[in-house]
């Protein structure tokens, strides 16, 4: 089924801008494209945006995993190195104390129709990915191929069935959600 629709590239795209969309439906919807969610976010006083990403991450890894245990997906993970992730890091937490957007909730913000969003945030994500992408051959030579960990998963790294991560770390994650809950965060 799945590799029918892999040689299908117009429909893949089809099906990418559709799932865009609901993505960027369903953050404005949980509230995390405003401003004030995610300046609260910053400050410690509105837990909102982790209570989505909690969400989403267990959601994501017990469904990547599914589907790959049941053969319908592949993983293919991107090789990675401490130095593109500090740099990454960086850039992500400038942008997002200076404006109070990721790249996620910016989308959705700029839908609907947020002024400064469309200004600030997506002039500002344009003109950084073009800063990155010129000076990234130097960045590269100099610091983002430090601390170069490869293709490997944890399961990969550890040698263990991806389950036997999967499993302590989605209770430990619904158990964090739970007590955001019961906690009133």
């Amino acid at each position: 089924m799945l590799k029918t629709l892999h040689a299908k590239e117009n429909f893949q795209l089809g099906i990418g801008l559709l799932v865009g969309i609901l993505f960027g439906f369903l953050l404005q919807k949980g509230g995390v494209t405003k401003y004030d969610v995610i300046i609260g976010q910053l400050l410690l006083t509105d837990f909102t945006v982790v209570k989505i990403m909690l969400s989403a991450m267990l959601t994501g890894m017990v469904g990547v995993h599914l589907l790959q245990s049941l053969g319908w997906a592949e993983l293919h993970p991107k090789p990675g190195s401490f130095g593109s992730v500090v740099i990454g890091g960086l850039i992500f937490g400038v942008g997002f104390g200076t404006l109070g957007y990721c790249p996620g909730t910016l989308a959705g913000a700029v839908g609907q129709g947020s002024l400064d969003a469309l200004f600030g945030g997506l002039i500002g994500l344009l003109l950084g990915a073009g800063l990155f992408a010129e000076f990234y051959p130097r960045l590269s030579k100099l610091i983002l191929n430090r601390g170069h960990f490869g293709e490997k998963t944890w399961p990969q790294l550890l040698k263990v069935n991806p389950w036997w991560l999967i499993f302590p770390v989605a209770l430990w994650l619904l158990n964090v959600f739970l007590w955001m809950e019961k906690s009133g965060l």
